[in-house]
Formats: structure tokens, sequence, C-alpha cells
């Protein structure tokens, strides 16, 4: 993918003295004082901040907070907490700037953070006055914010039509760069990982997935609607019925490549969906009428984690049981140490995948892990990103 990369300019000199507007993911969660809970994205946008303040620019940085209504001021809605915290994170005070569009006064080598910019009338429906006034206000604009890179709004799309200079901030690349060494040029064979309840809200990422990947593992509820396409009991589990036609022609897709659906051979099952329900394991074709399916057996993870040692590649898109309860959670583990020993390129992504992850401990053996939700799994799709298209397009001219 070819787009301008912030770093570049940085390295040829081009920042100093220049104002830098930062389109960052500081969207975080907060308890109900308003106490930041986990700042993994805060974290994450510290590096490009630095970048542009170490090359001497003039540095503002916005972000969208939870969903406020636009032109209403409410305190829940504020960035002051993410104003705090960055300062924290980068030794300095970072001032929160509010009624921003008109104009903002920042001298080169400080940093501003801008008032939520969801509060701006039209940065959602991305409206163009708008986006021309933000562009109005930088010299480079530098897109970081890969959590809402399939959204085209005013301050991830609008002003990098209109501002001088749009580029990507290292974040942002570095999805780019793992996406593409993952989809793009994968070494293989690939294996992709997708799990989740139901199969509705991922079924266009698996007709994608069945069209390129080696291996196909599927998890969770998803895999309940697979076990039924191929026949199997499973009880009173989760899944969807009206989708088997779809279940089947996914598994039909990649036989026909030659690749494959791995369905479980194995299941642990309970009676009542609870943490402290008596797991049992069960012959895939054993299930009872009364069981719900909450993980996948031992022999089933066992032949799983043997594929995914041999990959080549690993996407990584959802647990594959309900790993939040320590009984049905054997599943979800061995299949992240398996990613986590094996010596494939591991991309993965998803608020419960991130979960697994740091439960298990296994940040560091993962290869990319993506700080997108919606964004990675449209992606997965086969989508074109908005920020990524007109980066591409500003890149080319």
């Amino acid at each position: 993918m070819d787009i301008l990369r912030f770093s570049d300019l940085c390295a040829q000199g081009k920042v100093a003295g220049q104002r830098v507007f930062i389109r960052a993911d500081l969207n975080v969660p907060q308890d109900d004082s308003g106490a930041i809970t986990e700042d993994t994205r805060i974290r994450a946008s510290v590096p490009c901040i630095r970048m542009a303040l170490d090359a001497g620019a003039a540095v503002m940085v916005t972000s969208h907070l939870g969903r406020p209504k636009e032109g209403e001021f409410k305190p829940e809605d504020s960035l002051a907490p993410v104003a705090a915290r960055l300062g924290e994170l980068l030794g300095r005070e970072v001032p929160l700037v509010a009624d921003w569009v008109d104009g903002v006064d920042v001298q080169p080598g400080s940093v501003v953070l801008l008032e939520n910019c969801r509060l701006n009338k039209g940065e959602k429906k991305n409206d163009e006055a708008l986006a021309k006034k933000l562009a109005a206000l930088t010299d480079i604009y530098v897109n970081d914010a890969f959590g809402t890179a399939h959204r085209a709004e005013a301050t991830t799309y609008g002003i990098a039509r209109f501002a001088k200079v749009a580029c990507a901030g290292p974040l942002l690349a570095a999805e780019i760069d793992a996406i593409s060494k993952a989809l793009a040029q994968p070494k293989r064979p690939l294996v992709a990982i997708v799990a989740g309840s139901k199969v509705s809200t991922k079924l266009t990422i698996l007709q994608s997935l069945a069209k390129n990947v080696d291996q196909l593992i599927v998890g969770g509820g998803i895999a309940n609607t697979f076990m039924l396409a191929a026949g199997l009991p499973i009880g009173k589990s989760l899944a969807e019925p009206d989708l088997l036609g779809e279940a089947k022609a996914v598994i039909e897709a990649m036989r026909a490549r030659g690749a494959a659906v791995p369905i479980p051979v194995d299941v642990v099952t309970a009676k009542t969906f609870a943490a402290d329900a008596p797991a049992t394991v069960k012959a895939a074709a054993d299930v009872a009428e009364d069981d719900l399916i909450l993980d996948i057996g031992p022999k089933t993870a066992g032949q799983l984690a043997a594929q995914l040692r041999e990959a080549g590649t690993i996407v990584w898109n959802g647990p594959v049981g309900v790993f939040e309860f320590d009984a049905f959670a054997h599943g979800t583990e061995t299949i992240a140490r398996a990613i986590a020993a094996s010596s494939a390129f591991s991309i993965a992504g998803g608020g419960d995948t991130l979960a697994a992850i740091a439960k298990y401990g296994i940040e560091k053996d993962v290869g990319y892990i993506s700080t997108g939700g919606g964004a990675f799994l449209e992606v997965l799709e086969g989508k074109q990103l908005p920020a990524f298209e007109i980066l591409e397009k500003r890149a080319a001219g």
C-alpha cells in the first residue's frame, strides 16, 4: 500500500516548525467516576506524538471519546482524564483546548490536546465545510488512529482531503504493514481462526477468507453452526440453523481449493451457562439434547495446535470457547500457546482476542496485535478502509 509516512517526513527534516495535527485513537474505557481503567490506546499513541515533538513541530492531538451528541458538551464526554494521563506518559503538561475549530494557539516544541472531536457538528457525517476548517489548522495531517480507519469522518477522512500534506503515523503504518504481510503476501500455509457467537456477524469475513486461507478454524457459536452443517448434534448450544446453507458453502469453497474447515471431534459441555457448571468432555457425536457446548475438547485443541505450529502465517480473531470461565478456557489457552510457540507471523485483533492474549501473557509472542476492532474485521472482509483509501489517493497526487 503506497502511502506517505510521517516517520519519513521527520527523517527528511520536513517537520521542524510545522503545525502537525495528529488524529489519535484515545477512546479508552472509564469507570463511573471517569477514571481510566485501561490505557493501552493512550500508550500506543505516544510514539507518534514524541516523534512530532522531537522533530520540532507544533503539535495538536485529537480523538473521539465515547458517543457524545454533536454540539452538546457534557463533562463525561471530556478528554480531560486523557490529557492528564498523556501528560504523565510524556513527562510534560498537556493542555486541553475546547472550541478549537476556528483556531489553535500552539508553539513549536509544544503539544495540546483538542477536546473530543465528535462534539464538533458535522464530524460523523464528514461535513466538507468542517473538514476544510480543520485542514486550515495544520501544515501536516497525521492519521494514527487505526481503530477509526473504517469510518469516513471529518478528522479521519475529510481533513486528509484538504490538508497540505496527509500521511500515516507509526501506529497506522504498522497496522498497514502487518495486514499486508498477513493477507497480501502471506507465507503459507495461511491459517485463520475466526470465532465468535454468531456466523451472521462474521459471515462476510468467513466467505472472504475461504478464498485465500489454507485452514479456516472456526470457534465459539460459529463452530456450533458448522458442526450442525456437518450433521453433528449440538444439543441446546448457541447456533444459527438458518445459516446452515452458508456454512456448507464455506466448507465447500475451502474443499474445492484443497483447503479445510476442521470440524471439532470432541467438545466440552455443561448443562447450564455458568462459571461453576460441571464441565464434561464428550465426543462430538455424543452431545445430548440438553447439553451446551462451551469449548472445544482436548483432542480437537491438540489437532488444531499441531496445525498452528506448522503454519507460515496466522490470523486470529476470537476465542474458541467461553474462556472467561476457567473450566471452559482450555481450548482457547491451547490455541493461544500454540500461536505463541509457532514460528509463523501472527496477527491478532478484536477485544476478546486481546483479553485472551493478556490472560495467557503471550503479548510478546504474537507477531502483531491490532488495536482496531471493527477496522480489523473490515480488513479481514477484504474491504478498503476509508482512511487508507484517502491516504493512498493523496500519495498518488
